[in-house]
């Protein structure tokens, strides 16, 4: 059993987390910018500011654990591709590393993104295609990768980063690809849509969640892409969605207009998750689509549309 410290525990990837951590027999503290409720079920509960140094520090001295999963950033929808916020994060990340190797921590695993690839390759794999972000976003998660394998190239930490690339599943924000449009047609309104012609690799959240604490829990040091594999056209998976709704009807492709610079195809290379870890998906995409139906018809009290 290892004592791990678990940042943005509240957030969409890291409550899934928690209960696989804790189902491998860890003892989690989970922390949180957010009020928090009580511990239970092996995970204990911290209200850390991880911007303030101090109150940082206070934890790492305090707790001292061994293993350190880092989920916490900026992830508001609307904005967070090219916020200024996420500068802010890559100074706080470091504070956080920094002080987790000087009071005892051994494994620091990063929550990265597939936006670290230059897009225009279309098929992105470790260490072959190129690390040339588009957004601000993408950028500061490469900047703060670089201080982690820094860090690891001297011998203060052991370290490793994955790559996340489409999520979606319960829980999502509301106006993400997949939410918006289940919750559109759930209110039998119609859901607008680009073209739909990109290709996007699509992964469950649960399976993103098991592909970070299985790299966690491995001795694999470097990048490694949290991905499914499989491409699949933005189109198809809204039209999947309407059609497990009965409502294909209320789809209006070209709706919304698609950037004009945007990559026709981003897909990650999923191999290095399936050969270095024990990780395997839990959900075809049929699967996670309809998990994710049920939870906003649940939520929102709708029924399928018959």
């Amino acid at each position: 059993m290892k004592k791990i410290l678990l940042t943005g525990a509240d957030g969409f990837i890291g409550r899934r987390c928690i209960p696989r951590l804790v189902a491998l027999g860890h003892e989690v503290h989970a922390v949180s910018s957010n009020p928090v409720g009580s511990d239970d079920d092996g995970v204990v509960w911290h209200r850390v500011n991880l911007f303030d140094s101090r109150e940082t520090e206070s934890l790492l001295k305090a707790e001292r654990p061994q293993s350190l999963l880092h989920l916490a950033w900026y992830t508001k929808h609307e904005d967070f591709w090219n916020s200024r916020e996420n500068l802010k994060w890559v100074e706080a990340s470091t504070a956080l590393a920094r002080a987790f190797a000087d009071n005892g921590g051994e494994r620091f695993v990063g929550c990265g993104t597939g936006g670290e690839y230059e897009w225009r390759q279309g098929y992105c794999i470790e260490d072959l295609t190129p690390a040339k972000p588009g957004t601000l976003y993408g950028s500061c998660k490469l900047a703060f990768k670089s201080v982690l394998d820094g860090m690891g190239l001297s011998g203060d930490l052991r370290t490793a980063w994955g790559r996340v690339f489409f999520l979606y599943g319960p829980n999502e924000s509301p106006n993400r690809l997949v939410a918006s449009v289940i919750r559109s047609i759930l209110q039998g309104n119609p859901a607008c849509c680009s073209h739909g012609n990109q290709i996007r690799d699509y992964l469950h959240v649960d399976d993103v969640a098991q592909g970070l604490t299985c790299l966690l829990d491995s001795d694999f040091e470097g990048a490694m892409n949290i991905s499914s594999g499989f491409p699949v056209a933005v189109k198809d998976v809204v039209y999947r969605i309407a059609g497990m709704l009965n409502r294909p009807d209320l789809i209006e492709l070209g709706a919304l207009e698609a950037p004009d610079n945007e990559a026709p195809v981003v897909v990650g290379d999923n191999q290095r998750l399936r050969e270095q870890t024990d990780w395997s998906p839990k959900f075809t995409l049929d699967a996670g689509l309809q998990d994710t139906i049920s939870w906003w018809q649940d939520k929102m009290g709708s029924v399928v549309y018959e």
